[in-house]
């Protein structure tokens, strides 16, 4: 076996630190216990640095980054903000802002008129004329939401850059405008009150199934341009006859109300490709508007419906949302820490008011 020379001996008591000059040579390292090509050791000389030549002194401080993470971030000033499903009863019926936040009921009065002529006759009676009147009544129902604002929550929420009344009030007024969308597709049932909504006012006529295609299913996931489009002339074709000709699809206004889920069947082209089911939709009713509701997924039972209204019946609105109030402060309380705000809303609902001018599908 090949005996291993011994390069150097330190005495205890003169290990010490070493700094490199000039006259240092990689014998010199070697001999220390230190390993350095030529090349580095060249290298270190032109930085003309001190090296500690011994033992790694142990840290006092916990180790970390050089530079904190802190200040190498980059704030996006505008905050993401989660988001809501679309609210959509507005752009289907509109809002009719009628009575106030403290009345019960909004009442509808049903005129109908009499009369039935006979053939003349000197000696007979004369035939009267008369009216007859009834009344549709739908509660109002009131819903409130508030928000409570501390100094410390206030000056700490400021440090984020955030503004914690601004976003409180903001959420209270974005709550009651998603309760009112709800009661206008759904109306709000507290026992024993009438409030209803787009889809379960007890005006509105049955649901008809739509027609099955050529596959034997009525779903227009399966369907072609043509069976959408007669589902769509069906439709039109039975509300003119309800309504004997006040409605006239290619002429007067209407909405046509789709489930979400079904929207994009109304771009199904025909066989030539030149044209879409929307596109026939507008080509041959101008008047017709197309909106469409997450609400309208699987609304009947769970199948996908579609309802088609006629806006305006005999010079009256066939169906209205009416709205008392729409966001109202109810109060402020002032307190030693904060304050405390109070808002309101109010709605009864939908109200169909001529339920002749609407029709119903399901099934698509």
């Amino acid at each position: 076996m090949k005996q291993t020379e011994i390069r150097s001996y330190i005495p205890a008591l003169k290990v010490r630190s070493y700094a490199m000059d000039s006259d240092t040579t990689k014998k010199t390292l070697d001999m220390l216990g230190i390993g350095c090509s030529i090349e580095a050791l060249a290298d270190i000389k032109s930085y003309s640095k001190k090296y500690a030549m011994d033992a790694a002194i142990p840290m006092v401080t916990t180790p970390s980054l050089s530079t904190p993470v802190q200040v190498l971030q980059y704030w996006i000033a505008e905050a993401v903000e989660v988001v809501t499903a679309a609210r959509e009863i507005d752009s289907i019926v509109g809002r009719t802002i009628a009575g106030s936040w403290a009345d019960k009921e909004v009442v509808q009065r049903v005129l109908e008129r009499t009369g039935r002529p006979r053939p003349y006759g000197d000696d007979t009676d004369i035939p009267l004329s008369s009216w007859n009147a009834n009344y549709e009544c739908r509660d109002i129902v009131r819903f409130e939401e508030g928000c409570n604002v501390g100094i410390l929550e206030q000056e700490r929420a400021g440090k984020m850059l955030i503004s914690a009344e601004t976003e409180k009030r903001t959420a209270a007024a974005e709550a009651l405008a998603i309760e009112m969308n709800n009661v206008g597709f759904f109306g709000y049932n507290s026992g024993t009150n009438k409030t209803y909504g787009f889809l379960n006012d007890p005006n509105l006529p049955s649901y008809v199934t739509v027609a099955a295609g050529a596959k034997s299913d009525t779903k227009w996931s399966t369907k072609t341009f043509n069976e959408i489009c007669t589902d769509i002339r069906t439709a039109m074709n039975a509300l003119r006859t309800k309504t004997g000709n006040l409605f006239r699809p290619e002429r007067d206004a209407a909405v046509l109300s789709v489930s979400i889920s079904c929207m994009e069947y109304l771009s199904v082209l025909n066989e030539q490709g030149t044209k879409s089911v929307y596109e026939w939709i507008k080509s041959m009713y101008p008047g017709v508007r197309i909106e469409s509701a997450i609400q309208l997924d699987g609304a009947n039972g769970g199948e996908n419906v579609f309802v088609l209204h006629a806006e305006i019946l005999n010079g009256k609105r066939v169906m209205d949302q009416y709205v008392q109030e729409v966001f109202r402060l109810l109060g402020v309380e002032k307190k030693a820490k904060g304050f405390l705000e109070d808002y309101s809303n109010a709605t009864a609902g939908i109200l169909v008011r001529q339920p002749v001018g609407v029709v119903r599908y399901t099934g698509i």
